[in-house]
């Protein structure tokens, strides 16, 4: 049954506003660091130029994705109203105009545009791409099984890309390979999961899931994990032997124990929110800390 929302309930601004920091999900800003991945893998890091592009494409990217969730809201706001928790969202509940939402969509684009710019053009068509690939998954796109798998993925991808590009660094072959299959077997692993609590619950899901079957899903990540972590080991060989140290081909050991780490907490349909779940498997967080360490050890010593 739809929820109606009543025509002559005006919310008071401060509602409003807080409606629509709400709906830009600035939580889902951390995923943003990613554009530190190519300063730091470039030994870079620590030049306040590198720093200061790094922070610009951040930035860029912070109010790029808000711009999205503002629009898939604000389009979605009908089918949203019928959903069990969904219609608590702002702008179905009605506490954030639809057209309001769309116009500080059009502002956060124009916004990340413009950050962007200060940085370098090169950035600002990288930005521009991801706005227009994830306008095109709001508007449609995201009902396409396969295509919205790649598009999702993308979007970390030209996070990666973005960091180096904003600070002239050209990432090597490998670095992008293992960016690449690592964003499609985290976003297969999601919807491995979102697809398992389906098939056990009955939860609604996406439209697109429905043209998955769990064997498929499970083909996706398994495949994406298995060129990640061959691509990963031949870019760790590669560390070791410019900076002669072992310590490139160690950081090999908990970056595979991470991964199939990860993969039990996806086969066991945990992996539905990878925000939530890196927050919450020790195990993983102290895998992830010493990976980090021996890739540090290995690039910067």
């Amino acid at each position: 049954m739809t929820v109606a929302v009543p025509a002559d309930v005006r919310p008071a601004p401060w509602r409003t506003f807080l409606g629509l920091v709400r709906t830009a999900r600035p939580h889902q800003w951390t995923k943003n660091v990613l554009v530190l991945a190519a300063p730091f893998t470039s030994t870079r890091i620590f030049e306040a130029d590198v720093l200061r592009s790094a922070a610009l494409a951040f930035v860029a990217f912070c109010l790029a994705a808000s711009s999205i969730y503002l629009v898939n809201d604000a389009k979605d706001v009908l089918a949203d109203r019928e959903h069990p928790k969904k219609r608590l969202r702002p702008i179905a509940a009605g506490v954030v105009p639809v057209p309001l939402a769309y116009g500080a969509a059009v502002a956060l684009m124009l916004g990340s545009l413009a950050v962007a710019a200060a940085a370098n053009w090169t950035l600002v068509v990288i930005v521009a791409v991801y706005l227009v690939v994830q306008l095109g998954y709001c508007l449609g796109l995201k009902h396409q099984p396969v295509l919205e798998l790649c598009i999702v993925a993308s979007g970390f991808l030209l996070r990666c890309i973005a960091g180096g590009v904003a600070a002239d660094i050209v990432p090597s072959q490998w670095f992008l390979l293992v960016t690449a299959f690592g964003s499609l077997f985290i976003v297969a692993g999601k919807r491995y999961a979102e697809i398992k609590l389906y098939q056990s619950t009955g939860a609604a899901i996406r439209h697109s899931l429905t043209k998955y079957s769990e064997t498929y899903l499970r083909f996706v990540w398994a495949t994406s994990a298995a060129v990640m972590n061959m691509t990963y080991g031949l870019w760790a060989f590669e560390i070791s032997q410019r900076t002669h140290n072992s310590w490139g081909a160690l950081s090999m050991v908990p970056f595979v124990i991470a991964v199939l780490r990860y993969a039990v907490d996806v086969d066991s349909g945990k992996a539905g929110a990878p925000d939530d779940l890196a927050r919450t498997d020790h195990v993983l967080q102290v895998l992830g800390l010493v990976w980090l360490g021996t890739l540090t050890l290995a690039i910067y010593v």
